[in-house]
């Protein structure tokens, strides 16, 4: 599968979180061409801070491989991940992040800061752009949505 292939299932994720009233972001952890690992925002129905897309993908790919070491997979996300994420993605040896939007609001890959550039101890490829359209409609809708509610 492309890379386009995998970030249409974090797409359809994000939906998900979307469904429930949570941010759409939606993301995979892929190893040797196979989904390891999937998750959404469910941070305001879980009233958890921790619940992040990426946090939870990986979670579910590290009980999938039965390990905390993620190297050979990449992550697909449609939001550049935060400073949280960008160190949960780092600790756990992903070797390639694929997202869609940057975030320059609080992005730790590029958009605000550059965590994967600050001399840690892994530095994972990183890929802009894949799905943006799509994870860009989905993030608009969604804050329009919020804001017609005020």
């Amino acid at each position: 599968m492309s890379h386009r292939e995998f970030m249409n299932i974090a797409l359809e994720l994000a939906k998900k979180a979307y469904d429930m009233g949570e941010v759409p972001v939606g993301a995979v952890v892929v190893k040797n061409g196979r989904v390891v690992g999937r998750g959404y925002n469910t941070r305001e129905n879980e009233q958890n801070a921790l619940g992040h897309a990426e946090i939870n993908a990986i979670n579910d790919a590290c009980k999938t491989l039965g390990s905390w070491r993620l190297d050979g997979c990449t992550l697909y996300v449609t939001l550049e991940p935060c400073p949280m994420c960008a160190g949960a993605i780092i600790n756990s040896r992903i070797d390639t992040v694929v997202y869609s939007l940057i975030d320059f609001k609080a992005g730790a890959m590029g958009g605000k800061l550059d965590l994967t550039n600050s001399g840690l101890n892994h530095t994972p490829e990183i890929i802009v752009g894949v799905g943006e359209k799509e994870s860009l409609a989905l993030l608009d809708c969604f804050f329009e949505k919020l804001r017609n509610k005020k």
